[in-house]
């Protein structure tokens, strides 16, 4: 009971810690935002006194040592790619705590040892199911307090959840043991029905541990998530009948986490697709369940889905969850919002985009179904359900430099963000915005070009340098771009050429955009709109020296955002902790801080 309590307020203190953290990093931003609208600073991210020197200090520090994640490129073992530095430190932690429960006051080797030791470690297992619940809540009150997301709480919940399985063998075999000495096994499993019960629970966990690896995941994920689901509750009763009436809070606790989350979640369904009066609404596309979405297939890539008549505003990163009958009757899935504000020339009061891309199971029917609708000429649209939005993004426009880095649909995700920081009427610190794409198919590029184009005319009228690389790796996909094939700077460029572009990059133009000259190919170039500010490329990009040549031009703070799958994400986290190890930042040299936010491809 003792160590149950502590191990709460373990818990309730590492809360703490975030909302602590989370209240002076608010503070500090609004008094940046504050200092450059009231005086005229050049680089008002600069720490101004010893406190918030200090604070900038033990940042970097924490970031340095945290960022790096080694990568695992070996093919059917990526899998295997350990977690981040920070998150491994916070899981040491834990275990620490954990082990120490365990033990303390229970290796004392007498006669009841083998009891001692199993009752411990049944507290010790107890005592996380209603952390490990609240943890896979979408209306998640950790995440509320910390100012985080459920979902960038996934992989603490699943950590949990294998050291409380560790724990539960713990339990299980010292009291095994204990029976098997004193000749009463067999006793206990025929007349004792907790101890079935017991093994029964071990066994869902055991099941539920092994199914919630990647390779698992990933060959149904929509099978894996009903069995989840069905295995977490029935989990939750074979616990409930194992334990004594004490202990029974612990699973009440679970139980009540996961109804309030449900409850929410089912009113939030019918708030926001029920409507009981849309022909009132001013615009056209409003229904009575349910909104009107029209689907618009690119390739066999990808599906572009735009919903109409929303009844929520969203920033941007955000995501909702969506459910589409006529083409999964039982699912719903996360896409994250790809508009950063309502769509232009729809008729509608509020609409938003998702960019789905097509790999198995749901994307790849929507994609097929899209284009069996446009290939028949019959009406492109359907009725969609969501939920949301879910998700808490940094304050943005808090840095000096942006450097936004996606990778094919990915762009999803930093497209908005750039939209957001040049149509906000906040004030804002952005003066450099670093734009890097990068796909295999020209397709998966060629839906974002227009909005890219208009972003690059939004930043010449606010005065943000903007610089936008798009990088098509596939063989021959890059000519796929509209006048792409005009302007590429593939790998054979000569080095006259890209010493060119080089120069030319570190200086902006009179609007504040650099303009990418290509030697010789500067002529053609010229001829085709404007997509001569953006510069193409048919080779691997270059994230390392992407990201040193956008810090390295910033006497402020940098924010970096990677959007991708997890080669890439390592990598940019490996770039970043060594550019800021480097440069020394916040340590006497000057260099001022580098903020990194990672969304990973979970599929």
């Amino acid at each position: 009971m003792a160590f149950a309590r502590g191990y709460w307020y373990f818990i309730a203190a590492a809360v703490a810690l975030c909302l602590a953290i989370r209240i002076v990093n608010f503070v500090l931003n609004w008094s940046r935002l504050r200092r450059s609208r009231v005086h005229s600073v050049q680089f008002p991210t600069k720490p101004t006194n010893l406190f918030s020197q200090l604070w900038a200090t033990s940042t970097a520090i924490c970031r340095e040592l945290s960022y790096p994640q080694l990568y695992v490129p070996i093919r059917g073992l990526s899998w295997m790619t350990p977690p981040p530095m920070g998150r491994i430190l916070i899981l040491l932690v834990y275990w620490a705590i954990i082990v120490y429960m365990m033990v303390k006051g229970a290796l004392i080797r007498d006669r009841m040892f083998l009891e001692r030791v199993g009752y411990r470690n049944a507290w010790v297992t107890l005592t996380q199911v209603p952390f490990l619940y609240l943890l896979a809540s979408r209306t998640n009150v950790i995440a509320l307090i910390t100012g985080t997301s459920y979902e960038r709480l996934n992989w603490l919940h699943r950590w949990v959840a294998r050291t409380m399985f560790v724990t539960a063998t713990v339990h299980g075999w010292y009291f095994w043991t204990s029976l098997v000495k004193s000749d009463m096994l067999s006793m206990s499993l025929s007349q004792m029905p907790t101890t079935r019960y017991g093994l029964v629970s071990w066994g869902i966990l055991l099941w539920m541990t092994i199914t919630s690896f990647k390779p698992f995941r990933s060959m149904a994920y929509e099978v894996f998530v009903i069995q989840h689901i069905l295995s977490a509750i029935l989990f939750l009763w074979t616990v409930y009948r194992h334990i004594p009436k004490y202990a029974k809070y612990n699973i009440w606790f679970a139980v009540a986490a996961l109804c309030f989350d449900r409850v929410f979640r089912l009113g939030l369904l019918f708030w926001q697709n029920i409507k009981l009066r849309p022909g009132r609404a001013c615009c056209e596309g409003g229904q009575w369940i349910g909104h009107q979405t029209q689907l618009s297939p690119i390739g066999k890539s990808m599906t572009v889905l735009t919903i109409k008549d929303v009844r929520f505003k969203w920033k941007t990163g955000q995501h909702l969850y969506l459910w589409l009958p006529r083409v999964a009757p039982f699912e719903a899935h996360p896409y994250t919002i790809a508009s950063a504000h309502q769509m232009p020339g729809t008729c509608i009061c509020n609409s938003i985009q998702l960019v789905v891309r097509c790999h198995t199971g749901f994307s790849k029917r929507l994609n097929e179904f899209a284009r069996k609708l446009e290939a028949s000429g019959e009406k492109q649209t359907v009725t969609a359900l969501v939920v949301g939005p879910y998700g808490h993004s940094p304050q943005w426009n808090a840095f000096e430099t942006l450097v936004l880095i996606s990778a094919s649909t990915g762009a999803s995700y930093t497209l908005p963000i750039l939209e957001g920081v040049l149509r906000s009427k906040k004030k804002s610190l952005i003066k450099r915005v670093d734009f890097l794409l990068a796909a295999r198919q020209g397709e998966e590029v060629g839906f974002y070009h227009k909005r890219l184009h208009e972003a690059i005319e939004k930043a010449k009228s606010v005065g943000v340098e903007l610089t936008v690389h798009i990088a098509v790796t596939g063989n021959g996909q890059l000519e796929t771009l509209p006048a792409v094939s005009l302007v590429s700077s593939s790998a054979d460029s000569t080095s006259h050429e890209k010493k060119e572009v080089e120069e030319v990059q570190a200086s902006a133009s009179a609007e504040g955009v650099v303009q990418p000259l290509m030697g010789h190919i500067h002529k053609r170039l010229s001829s085709i709109s404007s997509d001569s500010h953006i510069r193409h490329s048919a080779s691997r990009p270059d994230v390392a020296g992407f990201i040193r040549s956008a810090v390295e031009a910033t006497g402020g703070e940098t924010g970096v955002v990677v959007c991708g799958g997890q080669s890439l994400v390592a990598k940019v986290r490996m770039s970043v902790a060594k550019l800021s190890d480097e440069r020394a930042v916040h340590k006497g040299t000057g260099a001022q801080g580098i903020f990194l936010h990672v969304e990973e491809y979970c599929f």
